[in-house]
């Protein structure tokens, strides 16, 4: 994937405990930014103005003795609210279309004895090998994800979760692990009833972007529809799939199931005996993050008034000595953001905070859906979570 961060690696970038006297003037030069050539530029004064912002919410965090994570700088800190709306772009499938529910699968329990045989498979390897669910996992140590991804600067984080856990799990079912293409996930994927969002930068759903792969006869390979949409512009769809010019298959997708909303045990049976899972979440603050364990309050996630408007990869859980128990979540923001890329989320296993999403409209409703909606986890990560079947 094409990088639209600065030139700067995540091993050069200066960490949260040096930024004592970090400044603007610092920061231009270490993501070689070239808006302040003109220093008295529109666009130099409005950075500026962006920077300091984010930069007073990164002090603040950084200064509570008692925080789980530190927030630092990256190729986001200068970027305005709107801006990283367009990092998030998801929204909620609350008004589902008939033909993506004709292609979903009952969640059913993996120690089921009416779960699928693939299911069932899975959960015997895993326990053969001794992970034990409650002890964690982490996909990303057994060959089941690709590297971290950069969607750029279109609301396409819902394609790159989809294709990204496609990708997981049929390497964990055939071996083979490749790069799939979140361009056709994006471009051609079928919206009619503008479930989640109008589809490629415009935001959508892992249920869509599932349905589209099914309805397309499979998913292409990064390298025969490779990610054009970095600067946030729609581009066509490659492939006429209503007139039978498909693309070829690198991986195909039968069904896809749903788990029940805001339910913490089937999340923890899912990812702990069949694979990755593409998540929803609240991703409002998380342009902050640099590592630890995320959460809610002042500079986090809002618990009461959660806005669900991102879709990730969730790859593992498990316990952090010092910062307690957390959910490991893939993004699509580049390898310099966060943990190399990645996030971990405060994960509680009893009594999970719920707030109510009353503007779902603006980041996580459909036409004709509800006006508000319950979402339970932190930044909402237990409210809408599925998977692919595949074939």
């Amino acid at each position: 994937m094409v990088a639209l961060a600065a030139a700067a690696t995540a091993s050069a970038l200066p960490k949260w405990s040096e930024l004592d006297d970090y400044s603007f003037e610092k920061y231009i030069v270490d993501f070689e930014r070239s808006y302040c050539v003109a220093p008295s530029s529109d666009e130099c004064s409005a950075r500026r103005g962006h920077f300091e912002a984010n930069f007073a919410k990164i002090s603040a965090q950084n200064a509570d003795a008692l925080g789980t994570w530190k927030a630092g700088v990256n190729h986001l800190t200068d970027r305005s609210p709107e801006e990283l709306l367009q990092l998030r772009g998801y929204r909620s499938d609350m008004l589902a279309d008939d033909e993506m529910l004709a292609v979903a699968t009952p969640y059913v329990p993996t120690n089921s004895t009416t779960a699928s045989a693939a299911a069932q498979e899975v959960r015997r390897t895993l326990l053969a090998n001794e992970i034990a669910r409650e002890n964690g996992i982490d996909w990303t140590t057994k060959g089941a994800t690709t590297a971290v991804k950069d969607q750029g600067s279109c609301g396409s984080c819902w394609a790159f979760a989809t294709a990204e856990t496609v990708e997981s799990h049929h390497q964990i079912k055939h071996g083979d692990l490749v790069d799939l293409s979140p361009q056709q996930v994006a471009m051609c994927s079928p919206n009619p009833k503008n479930c989640g969002g109008t589809g490629g930068c415009g935001g959508g759903t892992a249920e869509v972007g599932f349905a589209g792969i099914i309805k397309a006869g499979g998913l292409a390979s990064e390298w025969t529809d490779p990610y054009v949409s970095h600067q946030g512009k729609n581009q066509p769809c490659k492939f006429d799939i209503a007139n039978g010019t498909k693309p070829v298959a690198a991986a195909k997708v039968i069904s896809y199931t749903k788990l029940p909303e805001n339910e913490y045990a089937p999340i923890l049976d899912a990812l702990s005996h069949i694979g990755p899972l593409a998540v929803a979440v609240d991703a409002s603050a998380w342009h902050l993050y640099e590592s630890g364990v995320f959460g809610s309050g002042k500079n986090g996630c809002n618990a009461e008034h959660p806005d669900i408007d991102h879709l990730v990869q969730l790859v593992g859980f498990g316990t952090d000595p010092k910062l307690g128990d957390y959910w490991k979540i893939r993004n699509s923001w580049t390898p310099t953001w966060g943990e190399s890329g990645f996030i971990r989320l405060k994960r509680q296993k009893e009594n999970a905070e719920c707030g109510l999403d009353t503007t779902p409209m603006d980041g996580s409703g459909c036409e004709g859906g509800p006006k508000t909606v319950r979402v339970c986890g932190t930044c909402g990560v237990l409210y809408d979570v599925s998977f692919p079947l595949m074939a």
